[in-house]
């Protein structure tokens, strides 16, 4: 059985989430990642959460087309974050059909961050939800060695680990570390490539990350290696920002190329596996 692909928020920022499903049907993905919030929960509320209307009618085309929703951004713990008000989120992503939660953490204190996520996990945990902490290398918690410190610490059995190809090559980590973690931490992972970093700027490392990342097999990131070392079962979610493509390839033709470099990775990681 090939492995289940799911089209990420940022690859295709431009379209509505109904539109983003007919572009991840018509690519072959089965999930859609889903923006829900931009990371803060006193931020503006999207329209997403504030419209039912605009729900129902993502929904219908879910149903419709037969793509599911695998995960939904962000939860950002801040030291001033007060996981309570994640609840209006985490209800719309209950509604959505939403399996994954993504969660970064950019609060320094040891002891207030593990017992917001500990929180963040409870309320998630009563609307039959994960959260995935997904270690970003500008954040408080940027390496996959911090991140799994933290999912011990929190203790939470609904908590993962969110792998992103990019960052965990940024972080200075490499594909080997994900085997010595626990398979349930691993429920999903996100694709991508990259050029070689020659800027480790926190600037320019949000940049490649938010604009700039390239299509498996274009850059020089570890795929394959990663993927062997992913558990086989679990979805690759495919996210792939590429603003300059975007100015000239229309969104489905992007994903389209972005699913068949991934096919062609994921053929190469199980030939070479051990």
């Amino acid at each position: 059985m090939a492995r289940s692909l799911s089209l990420s928020y940022y690859t295709v920022p431009e379209l509505t989430l109904p539109e983003a499903v007919d572009v991840a049907a018509d690519a072959g993905c089965d999930f859609v990642g889903i923006r829900v919030l931009d990371g803060a929960p006193t931020d503006p509320s999207p329209a997403l959460v504030r419209d039912a209307r605009l729900r129902r009618e993502a929904i219908a085309s879910m149903k419709d087309r037969g793509v599911r929703a695998l995960d939904a951004s962000a939860a950002r713990l801040r030291p001033v974050t007060d996981a309570v008000a994640f609840e209006p989120m985490l209800d719309v992503c209950a509604e959505l059909g939403v399996r994954h939660v993504d969660c970064s953490v950019d609060d320094p204190d040891t002891a207030r961050r593990t017992n917001t996520l500990a929180l963040l996990c409870e309320l998630a945990a009563q609307r039959d939800l994960r959260v995935e902490l997904e270690f970003v290398p500008w954040m408080a918690i940027g390496t996959v060695a911090q991140a799994a410190a933290l999912v011990r610490e929190t203790g939470a059995t609904n908590l993962g680990i969110l792998v992103d190809a990019l960052h965990l090559d940024r972080s200075g980590g490499h594909p080997d570390q994900l085997r010595s973690l626990p398979a349930e931490w691993l429920r999903v992972a996100q694709v991508c490539d990259a050029p070689a970093c020659t800027d480790f700027s926190t600037a320019d490392q949000i940049r490649v990350a938010t604009k700039a990342r390239c299509l498996p097999g274009e850059g020089v990131l570890p795929l394959a290696a990663m993927i062997r070392a992913l558990p086989r079962d679990i979805p690759l979610a495919l996210e792939i920002p590429m603003a300059e493509r975007a100015l000239h390839i229309p969104a489905v033709n992007r994903v389209k190329a972005a699913v068949h470099a991934t096919r062609r990775v994921i053929e190469h990681a199980e030939a070479h596996r051990a």
